[in-house]
């Protein structure tokens, strides 16, 4: 009998020649992912420099502290509609187009905000910031893009990791130097002139980090960076279905269970950055510089934490275990932190807000990297981006809930609060399955590549899209 020829394209067809693909490792990437991690930083810097001296700002431009904390929570209101947009675009256009639209959003913003040193241009200061909040729905979906597409699979987490880093780092700087560029002066014209100083800065660094953007970010490596990436790039374009792709997503249940899980972590953090500085100045009077010393101390032990975490999945590949593991003891340090805060001793706070922050922000690059593990071959743009709705959601909600018990029942009760949800996404957690599909591609990979004559197998599901994971 005649024997049917497999059409061009088909699983098994993409999937003998990911086997047979010239697998290289770039030295740019390492470049990729640096110049990513400074212009995220940037980016985050803007978002919490004015949480971080709360007070300051109120004085000076004469509104209420909360009007000051939606300068924070428009990061997170702008994300939630604009996610789709940009993910879409990402998956179209690819890495390079979104990089430097982020980096020149980013740029625009900071000089906007030079134009609201008055005291009454506080909405010349609200456009700046929604400039950088639209930036930021270019930059938050892309550290698992930019390990996936870049980097081998023995190195995908560090380098989520990495690019991670500068996210976090920015927040970390947002805590440390608004403190200490702008002091808490009583003359108008004084305070004005540390405010532009601050913004000067900022704007210089994000224009010269978008210039290196336009030089440097390239879309892809010449070559696949691993078998898994192989397979993908392998696949036609053709087949590919954005809608499908966030469908097929929101069926799979241990991906929607992370997205929630990953919510409420995520939101908790957000909420607990935008009202630290009201949070110690109400037990802890005039201490405003070091209430952004506390918050660089959350910030940077969770950087050390996420690191570790990246360089433990490279090696053991146990994200369901290590998640968990995280995920309880960031519920331990909030309950450690919400109890110590009162006591009278700021050291002891350092102490506590450096363990809660070593396991909560340790966190975001585990659920980047567990979220790409469950949903492979779908693209990390559109999964990242779906993590990133629910964490604005929660932390807006997180935000203005804290926030109001706070004033009427204090910051105890605040932090309860986040608490007890930090306790429910443990729980949710637990029931997360380790289907560890990105993995298990790149495993029958490499035994198709030493064992000869056989067949490879095709993939589980639908190939993923030209942005993130094929261009």
């Amino acid at each position: 009998g005649m024997v049917q020829q497999e059409p061009a394209g088909a699983p098994g067809e993409a999937a003998a020649a990911a086997a047979t693909a010239d697998v290289r490792l770039s030295r740019r990437r390492w470049a990729v992912v640096l110049l990513f991690s400074s212009y995220s930083l940037c980016n985050s810097f803007q978002w919490i420099q004015y949480g971080s001296i709360n007070n300051v700002f109120v004085r000076f431009y004469g509104v209420s502290a909360f009007a000051i904390d939606w300068l924070s929570m428009s990061y997170m209101l702008t994300y939630i509609p604009l996610l789709f947009p940009v993910a879409w675009l990402l998956d179209k256009r690819g890495l390079r187009v979104i990089a430097l639209a982020g980096s020149a959003l980013n740029a625009l913003g900071a000089w906007v905000k030079l134009g609201s040193l008055k005291p009454h241009l506080f909405p010349v200061t609200i456009l700046g910031q929604v400039i950088c909040s639209l930036a930021q729905v270019f930059i938050l979906g892309m550290p698992s893009c930019i390990a996936s597409v870049w980097f081998g699979s023995g190195e995908v987490s560090t380098a989520c990791s990495i690019a991670v880093f500068g996210n976090q780092l920015g927040i970390a700087m947002g805590f440390l130097v608004p403190p200490v560029l702008v002091p808490n002066v009583e003359d108008v014209e004084k305070l004005a002139y540390h405010i532009s100083i601050m913004f000067f800065m900022t704007a210089g660094v994000a224009t010269a980090l978008f210039i290196l953007v336009v030089i440097v970010f390239k879309e892809k490596p010449l070559h696949p960076p691993s078998r898994a990436q192989a397979l993908i790039q392998s696949r036609p374009t053709e087949e590919y279905s954005y809608v499908q792709s966030i469908l097929r997503l929101l069926r799979n249940a241990n991906f929607l269970l992370l997205m929630v899980t990953y919510g409420l972590n995520t939101g908790c953090f957000y909420a607990l950055s935008t009202l630290l500085n009201r949070m110690v100045i109400h037990h802890y009077p005039g201490e405003e510089v070091n209430a952004g010393r506390i918050g660089l101390t959350i910030v940077l032990s969770g950087m050390v934490g996420a690191l570790i975490s990246g360089i433990w999945l490279d090696r053991t590949k146990t994200y369901k275990q290590t998640t968990l593991v995280v995920y309880i003891m960031s519920l331990v340090g909030m309950i450690v932190y919400t109890f110590t805060l009162s006591l009278g001793h700021l050291w002891v706070v350092f102490v506590t807000a450096g363990m809660l922050g070593f396991f909560m922000t340790g966190y975001l690059p585990l659920g980047f990297e567990f979220a790409a593990e469950l949903t492979y071959p779908e693209s990390e743009g559109t999964s990242s981006g779906l993590l990133n709705v629910s964490a604005q959601v929660f932390g807006i909600a997180f935000t203005i809930g804290e926030g109001q018990i706070m004033d009427r029942f204090g910051t105890k009760a605040g932090n309860l609060f986040l608490c007890s949800f930090l306790f429910l996404g443990t729980v949710m957690t637990a029931f997360i399955k380790a289907d560890l599909r990105r993995r298990q591609a790149n495993l029958d990979n490499e035994q198709t590549v030493i064992t000869s004559g056989e067949r490879p197998e095709g993939p589980r599901s639908s190939p993923a899209p030209t942005g993130c994971s094929e261009r």
